[in-house]
Formats: structure tokens, C-alpha cells, sequence
């Protein structure tokens, strides 16, 4: 059972940077990102790097399920896949020509909603189940949402998935997750290595929408499914730093009436580097903090009980808390 995981990553570490080597030129004429408010760099660089995760993950994901006999996941992959491809599809055309937000968010609620109804299992089993599902789906299109807003710098969004996705793996090794989210996490921690030098800064590719909206249906798919199997505080544990970051954002924005659809500058990473941060400082730093976390939500399954709850939250706020916090503040050194 743990064989297909584990191949999984180093297969799709090859598809993923294969398949950018032999779509460079490709994206590098058609696919150009131009600097605009919400950049931080500064000449074109070509985009939908995203491309190559999204193919390596669903290879990948593919191959383990025929190795290992896709039994009753069969069908709850085949969900999520085409949940995958419809947000892919829906990325690739926004970055050629801009959709309308209605747009774009309407056809992820539509996609979440089927995704989440495939799910079995319940978080709340005091709720009724249509509040349950309602507020999964909200979370589940904030979260692919705040993964597209906070994929704004060179190496961010490899700073965050991987270390989320190797944790993910180890806990479905040590009976934490079943199956088929440990192949997924497998798959995608392999993408993103894949993807990772690429995008090393100064970045020669960029993940585009066609990237960040289906990682981040992944992302929130593995981390519903973790909850599912009773991980609910680590699975909020694991992104703590991507949901602070950008919900406090969106909440200050909102504050100042800010059209909080257009592009802007003022997450607190892209803060850092407008104060004095290096690129390497900013995402570094988010590694770091995102290992620690990483840490904190396996002590909540290892000892599961209130008092370790409530401790590791706090150790993980106040960590949270002290990298904004640095972000935030002007520096005179990176």
C-alpha cells in the first residue's frame, strides 16, 4: 500500500519538469505574464507552468490506482479529477484573456460542490448535513481562492505545498489518511519538486491560473479529507500561514473599501518585499514556519486530545503571528 505513494513523488518530480522542458518555447511565445500591479518582477516571463503539476499529478494518481487496484477509489478520483481539469481549463483561458469574477467563481462553486458531495464521512455530525456541506464548500472556494492570491512570488507557492504535501504523506504512512489523498499528496509533492527549479528566483516560469486554481483544489481537497478522518485541527494547522495571511488581508481591504477583486500589493509577503526582504528571506522564512506547523498539526493526531489542541494553536498562531509581524515591518537588510 505505501509503495504507490512513495513512487508516486519521484514519478512525478520527472513528468512534472519533462513536461516544462518540452513546453518552455511553447509558453514562452504564447503564455507571457506581464508585470502589473499585484507583480513583483519586473520584465515578462512566460506562465502555465501549472500545466505540467496538473498532467504529472493526474499521471501519477493514475499509475498508482493501476498499481495498487483502484478499487472503491475509483470513482472518488474520477470526481476529482475532472474537478481538476474543469478548474485547469478554467485557469488557462483566464490567463490568455481575463473571465469575469462571477464567471470564475461560479464555475468553482459548481466544481467544489460536486467535489465535496463525493466526499463520504462527516466533520459535524451534530449539524444538519446541508450546513456541513454548504460550509465546505465556502471553505473549499476560499481556500482555491487565497492559494491564487498568495501564488504572487517566486518559490511561494513550492515553500507552502511542499512542505504541506510531504507532511500529508507521512501521515497517511502512519495510518493518518488513506489512500488515495497519501497517492494524491505523493503526487503533487513530486509536481512541485518537479516545478521547483524553474521557478527558483529570479523565476523563468510561473505556475499561472492553470496552476494555482487546481493546486489549490488539491490542497483543499487532501485537507477536507484529513478532517474527514478526524485531523480537523491539523488541517487547519497545516495552511495556518497561507489562511492567515490572506484573510487578514481580504479583511483590511474590505475595512478600507477596497475593491478587493482587483490586483493589489498588499499581502504581508509582498509587504516583506517592498520592506527590505529578499525574495529568498520572504519564502524561506514561510518554509521554515510552514515545517514548525507541519510539526504542531502531527502532535494534535499523535496525542489527540483539548489540552494539546489548544497548545499547539497557540504555538501556531503566535509562530503565524510573528512571521506577519516581521513582514510587516521595514528592514534595511534581506
Amino acid at each position: 500500500m505505501l509503495l504507490a505513494p512513495l513512487v508516486a513523488v519521484p514519478l512525478a518530480a520527472g513528468v512534472s519538469a519533462g513536461l516544462i522542458l518540452a513546453l518552455r518555447q511553447l509558453l514562452q511565445r504564447y503564455a507571457l505574464a506581464r508585470p502589473n500591479a499585484r507583480s513583483s518582477h519586473t520584465v515578462p516571463t512566460p506562465q502555465g507552468g501549472g500545466i505540467a503539476i496538473v498532467l504529472a499529478v493526474l499521471a501519477s494518481v493514475g499509475a498508482g490506482l493501476a498499481l495498487r487496484g483502484a478499487g472503491l477509489d475509483a470513482l472518488e478520483a474520477l470526481i476529482l479529477a475532472h474537478a481538476v481539469l474543469a478548474l485547469a481549463v478554467l485557469g488557462a483561458v483566464d490567463d490568455i484573456r481575463p473571465l469575469p469574477a462571477s464567471l470564475r467563481l461560479g464555475v468553482q462553486i459548481l466544481v467544489i460542490a460536486g467535489l465535496v458531495m463525493a466526499v463520504g464521512g462527516r466533520l459535524m455530525p451534530g449539524l444538519p448535513m446541508a450546513v456541513e456541506r454548504a460550509a465546505a464548500i465556502l471553505a473549499g472556494v476560499w481556500f482555491v481562492n487565497l492559494v491564487n492570491f498568495m501564488d504572487g512570488l517566486d518559490w511561494m507557492s513550492v515553500a507552502e505545498f511542499v512542505p504541506l504535501t510531504a507532511a500529508l504523506l507521512l501521515l497517511g504512512m502512519v495510518g493518518g489518511l488513506p489512500f488515495l489523498p497519501m497517492l494524491v499528496a505523493g503526487a503533487l509533492l513530486g509536481a512541485m519538486l518537479g516545478f521547483a527549479p524553474f521557478n527558483r528566483p529570479v523565476a523563468r516560469l510561473f505556475l499561472g491560473d492553470v496552476g494555482s486554481l487546481p493546486i489549490g483544489l488539491l490542497g483543499a481537497w487532501l485537507l477536507y479529507r484529513l478532517a474527514v478522518e478526524g485531523g480537523f485541527a491539523a488541517a487547519i494547522l497545516l495552511p495556518l500561514y497561507y489562511l492567515a495571511d490572506a484573510t487578514l488581508t481580504l479583511g483590511r481591504r474590505l475595512l478600507r473599501r477596497e475593491p478587493v477583486w482587483q490586483a493589489h500589493r498588499s499581502h504581508f509577503y509582498q509587504r516583506a518585499t517592498d520592506n527590505g526582504f529578499s525574495v529568498i528571506a520572504v519564502v524561506g522564512r514561510v518554509f521554515v514556519l510552514n515545517i514548525a506547523l507541519a510539526a504542531l498539526a502531527g502532535a494534535t493526531l499523535l496525542w489527540p486530545s483539548w489540552p494539546v489542541t489548544v497548545l499547539t494553536f497557540g504555538a501556531g498562531a503566535a509562530l503565524v503571528a510573528g512571521v506577519l509581524h516581521a513582514f510587516a515591518r521595514r528592514r534595511t537588510t534581506a
